[in-house]
């Protein structure tokens, strides 16, 4: 016969030692780990990866030279040098590292002079400050174009986003060497025509990382509780998202800070880009070129500059995706 069990109810009385403070226990936590914000995390990844910090160097070294290298040098870039005593003009022939001989001896020309006597190294940091100037100022302009653009139509989705996303696809079919010769026709060559080119076509990438971020984002807890209180879509978009969404846009900003340098010199080079007596890196691998049988060390220096500044830039580019996204088994 199965034996039946009756619960009796008991009154639990607390004693003295049942219950102990948590501040007085001795817990051992990792406080490196709880005093790491995420960002301060990101930071530590980025200056341990040692490819991150040879492309930081490179591209300090190559803004610092930008910055003080047409100082230092008792040569503006378009003034042709000539001999005090006869007015002849340093021609070619002069060596890159100076000459001992003739009316010119005791004149340093690092890089060596171009055809019509002018210093190369001047001319050369010179063209990298352009260049920087002209990446700089485009993917700054590009990148809040493309991240607003992004943001909106993925966050809206449905006809707003179709429209919007039909108008990138129109913009991303347009061969940019088109977009350049209609541009020719209006604007005069220059450092305006090589940014308006820039602008018109680099927002892209950022819109479509700023779009896929904000897909990936708007279904999340907190944009669903900040709706149900009743805040409004700019600033879900701009206050909430935002931050949350700049790490990959930092990365897409870094990668394309090399491609715009790279753009710029290809159209300098082709002549619808930085004309003289301005130079750029482009345009003086341009002058290079067409003397590179008779004078083949102009076309060194501004060809190493635009290969270290690519490669820099690139490498920073790497050490910040790895550390906004790092590896299972870097963690």
């Amino acid at each position: 016969m199965a034996q039946t069990y009756t619960a009796t109810k008991s009154t639990y009385v607390p004693v003295a030692g049942d219950f102990e403070l948590l501040t007085n226990r001795d817990i051992e936590t990792d406080k490196n780990f709880a005093s790491q914000s995420y960002w301060k995390g990101v930071a530590i990844s980025f200056l341990r990866n040692r490819r991150a910090m040879v492309g930081l160097v490179l591209v300090l070294g190559i803004i610092l030279l930008a910055i003080l290298g047409p100082m230092v040098s008792p040569y503006n870039y378009d003034q042709i040098i000539r001999d005090p005593a006869n007015e002849q003009v340093v021609a070619k022939g002069i060596a890159p590292v100076g000459t001992n001989e003739g009316p010119f001896a005791g004149m340093l020309f690092i890089f060596g002079t171009d055809d019509l006597g002018r210093d190369l190294w001047t001319r050369t940091w010179q063209g990298a400050r352009v260049s920087l100037i002209i990446a700089f100022v485009t993917i700054f302009i590009d990148m809040i174009l493309g991240m607003s653009y992004g943001l909106i139509s993925g966050y809206f989705g449905g006809r707003v986003d179709n429209v919007m996303q039909r108008v990138v696809e129109i913009a991303n079919s347009v061969p940019r060497l088109v977009i350049v010769s209609v541009l020719a026709i209006f604007l005069p060559k220059g450092m305006g025509l090589v940014i308006v080119a820039l602008l018109l076509t680099e927002w892209i990438g950022m819109s479509k990382i700023a779009r896929a971020e904000m897909l990936k984002m708007k279904q999340q807890e907190y944009v669903l509780a900040s709706r149900t209180l009743g805040a409004k879509s700019m600033h879900i978009i701009f206050k909430q998202i935002l931050p949350n969404t700049i790490g990959p846009i930092i990365t897409q900003m870094m990668f394309s800070i090399p491609t715009a340098i790279f753009t710029e010199a290809f159209l300098s080079f082709v002549g619808v880009g930085i004309v003289l007596p301005q130079c750029s890196i482009g345009s003086l691998i341009e002058s290079g070129f067409n003397n590179i049988t008779t004078l083949p060390y102009q076309i060194l220096s501004p060809i190493i500059v635009l290969a270290l500044q690519m490669l820099g830039f690139n490498f920073i580019g790497d050490g910040f995706r790895e550390a906004l996204a790092p590896k299972l088994e870097d963690m």
